[in-house]
């Protein structure tokens, strides 16, 4: 069930969508451990599983650590709480009051998502009780065992995106500001990266900045939600610059209103896909590949579509 990394790091399949889609990370050191992101309801058990196979209790763990609050990655943070008696949430100052009254929260899912779909993706979201719950400010350092984890706060995805950096092992827990990298798409070997503009903050300017941040640490890997470690960090934070922009000027270029324009972005996010196999070598059939990223390129389209309505002037 579990992959193991170097410097106690550990990664398993969290079963959320289908495999090889979302990954839950296991930090561990001197016994002590912590869990990145948490996917939804459904994947508690594989947590538990994943513990046990690591011969630790549900005691060990010290902290469930939420890159941010989309319900991928936090959906079954509640019910997980719930089966860890010891362990701190640890947020976003911004999520905070969403993980201890996720009513909101659930709100703007089931706006993106529609209610039945939400519901049989999520299931009901459990509260986090405020006094469990530990605001991420950057720069707050979270000590486990004998090493230490820095927070820093990376907006573009969303605003309240934080990444978590492990000095130990020099590298980054990424979420989603370092994009997803299918290991469907791996070439020899070779991970690709592909951005995630999903509703409703995305923000350009914001994810140029928290990218480089990150690279200034010169990271060894990053762990990514969707799918797990990648090396070879700067060519892959170069192609992320280069799509991100790729993405921007597609959504600038595109035509129409509502509905007709997330339709056009769309459209022009398959020819860019199409583009990038031919760039990278990628072996999987056209519609195999069409299939993969389908609702990653309908969300980057809804989402690019909200950041260029947020652009326009306010109606006096």
């Amino acid at each position: 069930m579990l992959t193991h990394f170097a410097d106690g790091i550990h990664a398993f399949d969290s079963g959320y969508g289908r495999p090889m889609l979302d990954a839950i990370h296991l930090i561990e050191d001197a016994g002590r451990v912590a869990i990145v992101d948490t996917a939804s309801n459904a994947s508690v058990p594989r947590v538990l599983a994943a513990l046990a196979e690591l011969g630790r209790s549900v005691e060990a763990v010290d902290y469930l650590l939420l890159t941010h609050i989309h319900l991928d990655h936090a959906g079954g943070a509640g019910a997980l709480m719930a089966r860890l008696p010891t362990a701190r949430l640890v947020v976003h100052p911004r999520g905070v009051r969403h993980m201890a009254d996720p009513a909101k929260l659930w709100a703007g899912t089931v706006a993106v998502y529609g209610e039945a779909q939400a519901t049989r993706l999520y299931g009901e979201l459990v509260p986090v009780p405020a006094e469990r719950i530990v605001a991420a400010d950057d720069g707050l350092e979270l000590p486990l065992g004998a090493r230490t984890i820095e927070v820093l706060d990376t907006p573009g995805h969303a605003r309240h995106h934080v990444c978590y950096f492990d000095r130990s092992a020099q590298s980054f827990f990424t979420g989603d500001t370092f994009g997803l990298s299918y290991r469907e798409l791996d070439v020899d070997g070779r991970a690709s990266i592909w951005p995630t503009t999903t509703p409703v903050q995305f923000d350009p300017q914001a994810m140029h900045a928290s990218i480089d941040r990150m690279l200034a640490r010169r990271p060894v890997a990053m762990y990514l939600t969707h799918f797990s470690r990648v090396d070879d960090v700067p060519r892959l934070a170069a192609d992320l610059h280069r799509l991100i922009d790729e993405h921007v000027r597609i959504a600038e270029a595109a035509e129409g209103e509502g509905e007709a324009l997330t339709t056009a972005i769309e459209v022009g996010l398959r020819g860019l896909l199409q583009r990038e196999a031919e760039r990278q070598g990628w072996t999987l059939p056209a519609a195999q590949l069409a299939a993969l990223m389908a609702m990653d390129l309908a969300l980057n389209a809804q989402g690019l579509a909200v950041w260029l309505a947020s652009r326009q002037p306010a109606a006096v």
